[in-house]
């Protein structure tokens, strides 16, 4: 993180990093909703376009190692299959404090961006595949962004991987 963005909240960041970038983009101010289908109906999108975003930890040998997981609001993170993928024994949910320690962020309003070193980023590529433009809360329970898919891909530049649940 630098040290202007530490001043910035995670709404700024990810406006600041979009604009420098040049990218277009939807801010959508609504009330506060934690449910992935209302949130959906406000933004005028479908549900799977939301990316969800999931702070995890796996347990190295002296210290954990962090990853921000991005999936579709409509679909289920396999943690077996993530730890298969990336070649660990485990994947777990990082603890709240932790999250809120790596991204700023309350539950439910953490971005699909990572603005900290610790943090690394692995997407599965079902949302991208799916939709031409994704949505999602942009590090607060009140605003989302919705974007091209294809900008978000290569400004983040995740891991993609096949990490959901079948269905």
């Amino acid at each position: 993180m630098t040290e202007a963005s530490l001043n910035q909240s995670p709404f700024e960041q990810i406006s600041s990093l979009l604009d420098s970038k040049h990218v277009q983009y939807q801010v959508i101010e609504h009330a506060s909703e934690g449910k992935s289908e209302e949130v959906a109906k406000i933004r005028g999108t479908e549900v799977g376009q939301g990316a969800k975003a999931l702070v995890c930890q796996i347990r190295g040998q002296s210290k954990y190692q962090y990853l921000l997981v991005i999936s579709a609001g409509d679909r289920k993170v396999d943690f077996k299959k993530l730890a298969e993928a990336i070649q660990v024994k485990r994947v777990s949910m990082a603890s709240v404090e932790t999250a809120f320690e790596l991204t700023a962020c309350v539950p439910g309003s953490v971005p699909p961006f990572s603005f900290h070193d610790a943090l690394t980023v692995i997407a599965d590529h079902d949302i991208f595949n799916r939709f031409d433009e994704i949505a999602f809360n942009a590090g607060s329970l009140s605003k989302s962004i919705k974007m091209k898919s294809k900008d978000y891909l290569q400004i983040v530049q995740p891991i993609l991987l096949d990490i959901i649940q079948e269905v």
